[in-house]
């Protein structure tokens, strides 16, 4: 089981493993025979398993012969269904910023993140699920409208070198979205799916909670993390938002909201603290006028973090 874990899914950060793909490991005198399970409608996906879990086994001392044998299904019907159904064509790293609650600046952390990854020399697109709030719009400071190819393919909004798409882009300010769930999941998969987003390969990579140090959003937190484990998607850390606040008149630091629950809850959940987000004037001006902080201000504190915050990723995520 151990050297099986080294098999990636193709396409994927992630093991055969972990996806739970494994459902029996047979030994009889040095002939090993492994049973598989798998939802997939492609060929390849099975057949590169089998040759590289085969040849992971052959290379075990005392295995005089290795099979892999895999039973494949019709991945099931609806969004997320499968593992091969979260795979978006060009993408090559898909990361969800999330929270298990409101309110703790998941649009500002996802707004900033992206631009400090895009200065690491990434191609990044950052696209607003949000269907009933969408901020992505405002946070970069435009209304444009998104145009379509003749290929019927939504042409994204470009700002920062980001490609953005958002539901924003496409309702005045006083318009509500007023979706039943079947057409929110319908918006959210042509979000994703049907946007030129102009990069390589494909991967499904990981997600990252947002929280703020009280026990309430930790307790959120915990059943977003619990959520993502369900349905197989690795957290990668979480970032610690409003984590403190330092008074510009004396430099006084502020635990607002209290202080180490972003760490203990990391340390629980046994992911990486990725970061500590303080509450900052100079960062909710620039979210306002539609300009990231990251994106305007080098010298920021904040700025910083999130580039530390996106160096890391850039070496977990390669």
């Amino acid at each position: 089981m151990n050297v099986l874990k080294s098999v990636k899914y193709p396409g994927f950060t992630r093991d055969i493993v972990s996806f739970g793909l494994v459902k029996s490991v047979n030994i009889d005198n040095g002939e090993v025979k492994v049973q598989l399970a798998l939802a997939t409608n492609d060929p390849n996906v099975p057949a590169t398993i089998k040759n590289d879990a085969e040849k992971a086994l052959r290379a075990i001392d005392g295995v005089r012969s290795a099979k892999v044998l895999i039973d494949i299904h019709a991945p099931p019907t609806g969004a997320g269904a499968g593992v091969g159904a979260a795979r978006i064509p060009g993408i090559k790293h898909v990361i969800a910023v999330a929270s298990g609650k409101g309110g703790v600046g998941k649009s500002t952390v996802a707004a900033n993140l992206a631009v400090a990854l895009e200065q690491t020399d990434t191609r990044v697109g950052l696209c607003d699920c949000d269907i009933y709030g969408p901020s992505i719009s405002l946070m970069f400071g435009t209304r444009e409208r998104p145009m379509a190819t003749e290929e019927n393919k939504i042409v994204p909004i470009e700002q920062y070198g980001l490609r953005l798409m958002s539901m924003g882009f496409l309702l005045d300010d006083t318009s509500p979205a007023i979706l039943r769930g079947p057409m929110v999941t319908r918006y959210t998969q042509q979000f994703l799916r049907q946007v030129e987003w102009g990069v390589q390969t494909v991967a499904l990579s990981g997600a990252i909670i947002v929280t703020t140090p009280q026990e309430v959003a930790l307790i959120d937190a915990r059943k977003a993390a619990t959520m993502f484990d369900k349905v197989n998607v690795p957290v990668l850390g979480l970032i610690e938002n409003m984590s403190y606040f330092v008074s510009p008149s004396d430099g006084k630091r502020y635990d607002i909201f209290g202080s180490g629950g972003g760490e203990r809850e990391a340390k629980r959940l046994r992911v990486p603290l990725l970061g500590q987000i303080p509450i900052d004037i100079a960062t909710r001006e620039a979210s306002d006028r539609g300009m990231p902080i990251v994106g305007e201000d080098r010298q920021s504190p904040v700025t910083a973090e999130f580039k530390k915050i996106a160096g890391t990723l850039r070496k977990t995520l390669p």
